[in-house]
């Protein structure tokens, strides 16, 4: 029997784009999907093709977005998505009797472009380039097994603890981006916050944030999971690196628009003393002084856990979407919902892997084995790692 989908929660979720209102379509005949499907031209290197179909044959139109820049235009995707709707009997996702939700991790211009100010290349260079192209054709070949996606933005200021902005060595320098600060750094003196930032937290004083970003690497220590990694500057809240790619966000816009769906945004990381590398949670919730420092979003907890399938894929595998599976199947587990439930796109995202500048063939920083002892880890939980190759229509 057909079911209303829930709304997108509201609470601590930004929704940016909705469609301009719902567009009755019949039912989708799924035997008739390889005719139906909608054709993605591949996508260069910067990212310069805008995706939206007109017709299983023909390839979609350039926008004239040679760099990326572009923000497809809502008017043109919403005429080809009526189009396309009214072409092939598509029904509103609120009919969907399995709700499929996808879950674009930071699909972002900073992350997904070689041009970005931390690109996701993996250990080939082009890991980010290919994962756009294989989750921007998922999307298209699957809009009529999705009900809904969100996307996650990796939100950022200048002054925040995971940037070298915010620390000096012993002498008073800024320190270096890719390098972690631990605990015993900052009892040393070795590592300290900037003293010039105090008076924006706390008490105001330089006593009052050496203690809090001492207590703070101690406890991000003591979970294992991570330790304070300082980054170079990206995905700053107005900046171009904040935006989605194109071709995301012209699928997703395509998506909305031809099953009147739901396509919430998801506002993480703009806390400035603590990472916010999963979607669902903080890295750290408490302050030294036992204060709350942020808190988890139990209102998206509980949204992307009534899906009877919830697909994962974005960036980075090492970071951002390796957080966010992980506490997913946490919450799974303490609710007894079934990790068969989490559908893990593995060709649909990278690990951080920054070259060296000055030794061909070597990494500053390279995160690939952590992405391949969870992707094994997963595998043995239950969960469905899959392609984006793959057929949807009976996942959940």
């Amino acid at each position: 029997m057909a079911r209303s989908a829930p709304h997108a929660p509201h609470l601590r979720v930004r929704v940016i784009e909705h469609p301009d209102g719902a567009m009755p379509g019949g039912m989708h005949d799924r035997s008739n999907a390889a005719r139906l499907l909608p054709r993605a031209a591949s996508v260069a290197a910067d990212m310069r093709f805008c995706l939206y179909p007109r017709a299983p044959e023909r390839m979609p139109t350039r926008t004239g977005a040679a760099t990326g820049r572009t923000t497809p235009s809502r008017t043109r995707v919403a005429a080809a998505a009526a189009a396309w709707r009214s072409r092939h009997d598509l029904a509103p996702a609120t009919g969907d009797e399995a709700r499929r939700i996808l879950l674009l991790v930071d699909e972002q211009r900073d992350f997904c472009l070689p041009r970005g100010s931390l690109y996701v290349g993996g250990r080939s260079g082009r890991g980010a380039i290919g994962d756009t192209d294989r989750v921007v054709r998922f999307i298209y070949r699957n809009l009529g097994n999705l009900s809904e996606i969100a996307s996650s933005l990796d939100s950022h200021t200048p002054q925040q603890i995971f940037f070298s902005s915010f620390w000096v060595d012993a002498a008073g320098n800024q320190l270096d981006s890719y390098r972690e600060v631990l605990a015993s750094e900052v009892e040393a003196g070795e590592a300290a916050p900037n003293p010039a930032l105090a008076g924006w937290f706390g008490d105001g004083t330089v006593e009052w944030l050496g203690r809090q970003a001492l207590d703070y690497c101690r406890r991000l220590e003591a979970t294992g999971r991570y330790r304070l990694t300082l980054w170079p500057p990206h995905c700053f809240l107005g900046s171009e690196g904040h935006g989605l790619v194109g071709a995301v966000q012209e699928a997703r816009l395509f998506f909305s628009y031809a099953r009147s769906a739901e396509t919430p945004i998801l506002i993480k990381g703009t806390n400035a003393l603590t990472e916010y590398y999963s979607v669902l949670a903080p890295e750290v919730l408490v302050r030294h002084d036992g204060e709350k420092l942020d808190e988890r979003n139990e209102t998206l907890i509980d949204w992307l856990l009534e899906a009877d399938a919830l697909i994962v894929a974005g960036q980075a595998a090492s970071h951002c979407v390796r957080s966010t599976v992980d506490d997913l199947l946490a919450e799974m587990k303490a609710r007894g919902v079934a990790a068969r439930k989490l559908h893990i796109l593995a060709d649909c995202m990278s690990a951080v892997a920054v070259p060296d500048p000055a030794n061909a063939g070597d990494f500053v920083a390279d995160f690939t084995p952590e992405v391949e002892a969870a992707m094994k880890r997963w595998r043995a939980a239950g969960v469905h790692i899959a392609s984006s190759d793959d057929d949807a229509s009976n996942w959940g």
